[in-house]
């Protein structure tokens, strides 16, 4: 049977659940422009071969890369062999490779080269026929947004933006930053949707292709236990972290001028919080998941007073793990001058009539404690007029914290009486975690991310619309930043950040959790 003969009802690597759900790619390429990078080495090509060694792509599928090396195809190949050997999820298997290398192929040149395009629209063409990828081409930009313009401008001169007919088509991935304000994303949605159409432009926020954020919606509209709580009346404030222990390391030169607040909190903070806070949708339709979670960003508001109501600071050199490590305005092409934070804390408010005078606080920094994601919704203290204040003086509030990375899962903390004659209540967990409650390994975010472009399924995929509100909650955050100046409150490297932050949640009598 010739791979063309192979369809996704007789493809013999699925598994009886992936015909059961029907998310099996059809006929398709994916090219990956910025190709020779870390992104696509690490993550994008090994998510590839995870999809086929798991029998989720079409046996005619194709990967093509586009990059300035002088490579042929079997240099390619080679590539994005040992890059599967490092760094793919499931086993290798020759068997699944074999069939994945014959359709990889490699185009060389500049992004400004038109022959370059026209040789990957010959490349595409020849596909379309040898491995009947049906002149389905997902176009992934792995590359500076800079380069945005010139790349969807060459795809439109060159044909390959647009589909040959109604039954094909072609899609655009972009990955973050979705610009660095309000305006710059304004202007880099108008460039790629005048050569894409809005439903076919897939920007990626790997956050959101991860298991847990996923279950956020499972856990609360699934259960009834969660859902009657989850509100105002009895939440009292909702805390949303992304803590990382590394520093900047060579990224300085790219880091300088963009910090952890746009870097993560207008993206993939922005969003935990919309996934958290949103009403119930009618469907899990994209165009239902994106209304609700619009509605919460559009009812975002800042407190009057930013200076105490947000915090920001550099990690500075020290002792970290055992080892020293280098202070961030010392880092290697770093502006000793830089005002650019590695800390970031705010504090916003929902006018919903759910999350009415729950304050959620934001943070995102480097060289911090350890790493670790998490969102904590944090319970009001019951009424104790049952208890003595020695008796419940070791008891915190109850909380659901969902762990996003890296043990992802669910723990619920609440009290209970420590066993002895008396009466003692502390705080107890009780743990869910994926690695134990389920035998299945959760796929990488961008295995699924990948497969949903394929297949053209977008719940996961923030529109334009989603990118706009969360540069209008930032921006007068960073607009108030930049008049303040700096410098900028230093922190020690292991520690949870700057005290400023610390002092935003003592001037509302709450304190951060420690992961």
């Amino acid at each position: 049977m010739s791979p063309v003969d192979i369809t996704a009802e007789n493809n013999p690597l699925r598994s009886a659940d992936d015909r059961r759900l029907n998310r099996i790619a059809g006929p398709s390429s994916l090219i990956i422009f910025g190709v020779t990078g870390d992104l696509s080495r690490k993550k994008l090509m090994p998510a590839v071969y995870d999809l086929a060694n798991r029998g989720l792509l079409p046996p005619g599928f194709a990967l093509v890369g586009f990059a300035r090396r002088d490579w042929e195809d079997q240099d390619f190949m080679e590539v994005v062999h040992a890059s599967v050997k490092e760094h793919a999820r499931t086993p290798f298997s020759e068997e699944v490779w074999k069939q994945l290398a014959q359709g990889i192929r490699f185009v060389s040149g500049e992004f400004g080269d038109d022959e370059a395009f026209a040789q990957l629209k010959e490349t595409l063409d020849t596909l379309d026929t040898e491995r009947g990828t049906n002149g389905n081409h997902a176009f992934y930009l792995s590359i500076p947004p800079k380069a945005f313009p010139q790349v969807t401008e060459q795809l439109r001169r060159s044909g390959l933006a647009e589909a040959g007919s109604d039954e094909q088509w072609r899609r655009v991935v972009i990955e973050k930053p979705f610009g660095s304000d309000l305006k710059t994303a304004r202007e880099l949605n108008a460039v790629v949707e005048s050569v894409f159409p809005a439903d076919a432009v897939f920007r990626i926020d790997h956050y959101l292709g991860k298991e847990t954020v996923q279950n956020i919606l499972a856990l609360r509209f699934a259960n009834e236990l969660f859902e009657p709580v989850w509100n105002g009346q009895h939440v009292d404030h909702v805390q949303i972290t992304m803590a990382e222990d590394i520093g900047v390391g060579g990224r300085a030169g790219y880091y300088d001028g963009i910090g952890a607040a746009r870097d993560v909190i207008q993206n993939h903070l922005l969003q935990l919080l919309a996934l958290t806070a949103m009403e119930e949708p009618i469907s899990f339709d994209a165009a239902d998941l994106r209304a609700e979670k619009e509605k919460v960003l559009a009812a975002v508001s800042l407190p009057e007073n930013l200076d105490e109501a947000t915090a920001r600071g550099q990690y500075a050199g020290g002792w970290q793990g055992g080892e020293h490590v280098t202070g961030f305005l010392d880092e290697d092409g770093m502006d000793p001058a830089s005002t650019t934070e590695t800390y970031a804390a705010m504090k916003l408010n929902i006018n919903t009539r759910r999350w009415s005078g729950v304050p959620f606080y934001l943070r995102a920094g480097k060289r911090l404690g350890r790493r670790v994601t998490e969102i904590a919704i944090v319970f009001k203290r019951a009424p104790q007029y049952l208890f003595t204040e020695s008796q419940t003086d070791q008891l915190g509030e109850n909380a659901i914290v969902i762990r996003v990375q890296p043990d992802e899962g669910v723990t619920i903390r609440f009290g209970s009486k420590v066993p002895g004659a008396g009466t003692q209540v502390r705080d107890v967990t009780m743990d869910f975690g994926y690695g134990h409650a389920f035998t299945e390994a959760s796929p990488e975010a961008y295995e699924r991310l990948i497969l949903d472009v394929l297949l053209g399924d977008p719940p996961l995929f923030p529109r334009h619309e989603e990118v706009e509100l969360s540069w209008k909650i930032l921006d007068p955050i960073e607009e108030f930043w930049a008049d303040k100046g700096g410098p900028l409150e230093q922190y020690k490297p292991g520690t949870w950040g700057p005290t400023s932050a610390d002092e935003l949640l003592a001037r509302d009598g709450r304190t951060w959790r420690r992961p």
